[in-house]
């Protein structure tokens, strides 16, 4: 049992609040109590004080769209638009690379990158899930793993079905893990067939499970689908029955406005990839319109091959300054939305609402202690909601706790984890770097 005991504490829901003298009861998974230092000291005689003077605590980051496993091709396909890039670099690479081995080791290096950070969730989706799922509990970090489904055959699987199958099992197997989590995760409207597509909706509804795709990345995917099929993608989402409150559509880099008001509607889930968006010449989110239209916009960071970080702090205030920049109104999505986005509006997304994105009495204790006046940077210090929006970083991250457990401390990863860091990053350099390149040439 522990109190943390903070000089700032973030409250984000119902609003996103600062909040002091304020301290945090842990015990075992739970936040067990939220409330002043000597009610909790008095009441808690027997619990361990945790004295962070110069720390804001706030909910753990959230991370709703990433490919962890692709760490391993970070920098191997740059400067390549989105379709070349895939078919020219990236399906190549994983289909000689990509097996349980490249997965579990290139999550390895995702899931600290991330925690390192304070991204203590990752909404996952990639081959092998369940390579993924045991590199983040050796890690420590909270994942939502994809039962990630294509409808051509790879080193993982040969059909739709057998995806499904794989992904079920593999969720089978965690089922009782309290850091594990799943989605159905069809990979895009041109890589997915409307048989599958329905059977990842029923499959989705009997399960609950959000479902987590790709949707209008590029100006390309959307006139080919018209110029082929006659219908935009997302028309054919909308005739699919696929625009619901489980969709989280990732990029929708060209959805129009009566489609972000159709997602507005049906309690939809817009991921925003700033960076992967920019690099690939995809172009820019309708953001503030969505935000304007009340559309549910979360933050991701796309994977490493395509970002090359997995910064949440970057993305999100890169994200916030594009809002601003494209819609000419510099009152669009504010530091406090971004905040919220991070965290409670990221949680709503991936069906977490009741488990993290807040701290409160009951909730998962995935909580992270931010530094906010130990360096240049942080200072001065006139408003902290602003300073973690547009000023915080990942090197400003101190302390780190997943359900409970301190998973990084004093920046440092602890335990097994740390040991096991060092022997992957040891292999990539020696190993995987090689085998890529090898590929590459």
């Amino acid at each position: 049992m522990q109190i943390l005991a903070p000089r700032y504490l973030i409250q984000t829901h119902p609003t996103v609040e600062v909040l002091e003298n304020t301290c945090v009861l842990i015990e075992q998974d739970q936040i067990k109590g939220v409330g002043g230092r000597e009610e909790l000291t008095r009441a808690y005689p027997q619990a361990t004080l945790v004295e962070l003077p110069h720390q804001a605590l706030m909910p753990g980051l959230i991370n709703c769209h990433t490919h962890a496993a692709m760490n391993l091709l970070r920098g191997a396909a740059d400067d390549l638009a989105l379709h070349d890039w895939l078919q020219t670099r990236i399906w190549p690479l994983e289909g000689e690379l990509a097996d349980g081995e490249f997965v579990y080791d290139g999550t390895v290096l995702a899931a600290a990158e991330m925690l390192l950070g304070g991204t203590t969730t990752f909404n996952d989706m990639y081959f092998y899930p369940e390579q993924t799922v045991q590199a983040a509990l050796d890690v420590g970090a909270r994942v939502v793993a994809g039962i990630t489904v294509i409808e051509f055959p790879t080193r993982y699987a040969a059909e739709p079905r057998q995806y499904i199958e794989l992904g079920l099992q593999a969720r089978d197997k965690y089922r009782d893990e309290p850091t594990v989590h799943w989605a159905v995760a069809p990979h895009a409207p041109y890589t997915v067939s409307d048989e599958t597509f329905t059977h990842l909706a029923t499959l989705a509804e009997e399960l609950d499970l959000p479902m987590h795709c790709h949707l209008h990345e590029t100006a390309s995917e959307v006139s080919d689908a018209v110029s082929r099929h006659g219908e935009r993608p997302f028309e054919r989402f909308e005739r699919l029955g696929l625009i619901n409150e489980r969709l989280l559509a990732v990029h929708g880099v060209h959805l129009s406005e009566r489609e972000l008001a159709s997602m507005a509607k049906a309690g939809s889930t817009l991921v925003h990839c700033p960076s992967s968006n920019l690099k690939l010449a995809s172009g820019l989110a309708p953001t503030a319109k969505a935000l304007s239209l009340g559309v549910n916009v979360v933050v991701g960071t796309d994977g490493a091959a395509s970002n090359n970080k997995l910064d949440l702090w970057e993305e999100g205030r890169l994200a916030s300054l594009l809002c601003k920049g494209g819609s000419s109104d510099a009152t669009a999505w504010p530091a406090h939305r971004l905040i919220q986005a991070w965290t409670v509006d990221a949680a709503r997304a991936l069906g977490l609402e009741n488990k993290i994105g807040q701290i409160a009495t009951g909730f998962q204790a995935d909580l992270i202690a931010v530094n906010i006046d130990l360096a240049p940077h942080q200072l001065p210090l006139h408003n902290l909601v602003s300073k973690l929006a547009y000023s915080g970083a990942t090197r400003d991250v101190q302390d780190v706790w997943v359900n409970g457990k301190q998973v990084v401390r004093a920046q440092q990863l602890q335990g097994a984890a740390a040991q096991l860091l060092a022997e992957i990053m040891r292999k990539t350099q020696r190993v995987w770097q090689t085998r890529v390149e090898k590929v590459g040439r």
